[in-house]
């Protein structure tokens, strides 16, 4: 057999390479990068793939479970179309009320709008509480479908991160002054998309503000919603409470408003 000739060892070495690149490269390709806005695209559609919550009407059913034991049960009713909320807390023997219809601020303890000037202060019962809780709880439970709404500013940038061992696609969020100064970072499972951390910052270069675990999804009123809300101190991993959706229910024209 004649011997191979240096220029014909290095034709062959490059077709063997070449054919190895066409067979084996697909096995290996890389995920094609996502942006910012195809990620909250996917991740609102693992979320809310029927585009439920901007028509959703229904009543939550929220534990709060502190670390000392303590609980406290609180239902929200939110009709997003008619911009009606309203949040009733049960704590200590007490019932406190908190409702807003397109603006107008309803308050009541223990089903009566007649209280001393002492009650309220001493149940924090005051319109712009109720301001307050109507964006709490409308954004945390609305995510991450909330993003896509005015005055939110997303990072171009998706960023991956390794957070408890785990590594996950992630979105910068900040806010026009209006919303709000925080700033906010949402994690995604980089296969199904879910948000399974969201973590805020008031000034983050002092590592203050929190950080929340989401987890048990469950698939309700067409949604696929966290059951549980595990609260922690960004600075010290401190926990603060954990929060359980024990109940969600569809509510028709007749309910709900009383």
């Amino acid at each position: 057999m004649a011997p191979i000739k240096k220029g014909s060892l290095k034709t062959l070495y490059l077709g063997m390479l070449l054919c190895y690149t066409l067979t084996m490269a697909p096995a290996f390709a890389q995920t094609p990068e996502l942006t910012a806005a195809e990620l909250l695209q996917k991740a609102i559609a693992f979320h809310d793939p029927e585009g439920a919550w901007p028509t959703f009407y229904g009543m939550l059913s929220i534990k709060l479970i502190t670390p000392d034991g303590k609980e406290r049960m609180s239902t929200v009713t939110i009709d997003a179309p008619k911009e009606y909320f309203k949040l009733r807390t049960a704590k200590e023997g007490n019932f406190t009320e908190h409702s807003l219809n397109k603006g107008v601020c309803t308050l009541s303890l223990n089903g009566s709008t007649s209280f001393s000037e002492e009650e309220a202060i001493a149940h924090k019962l005051d319109c712009e509480r109720a301001q307050l809780l109507k964006n709490y709880y409308t954004y945390l439970y609305g995510l991450p479908m909330k993003l896509t709404d005015a005055g939110t500013i997303i990072d171009p940038e998706v960023r991956t991160r390794t957070f408890k061992g785990k590594e996950y696609l992630v979105l910068k969020a900040t806010y026009d002054e209006t919303v709000g100064n925080d700033t906010w970072y949402f994690y995604f499972d980089p296969d199904t998309y879910a948000m399974e951390v969201y973590q805020f910052f008031h000034e983050e270069a002092a590592k203050d503000g929190e950080y929340i675990l989401l987890s048990d999804f469950e698939k309700v009123l067409e949604m696929n919603l966290p059951k549980t809300r595990k609260w922690y101190y960004n600075k010290d991993d401190t926990h603060l409470g954990t929060d359980v959706l024990t109940q969600v229910e569809a509510l028709s024209s007749a309910e709900g408003k009383d």
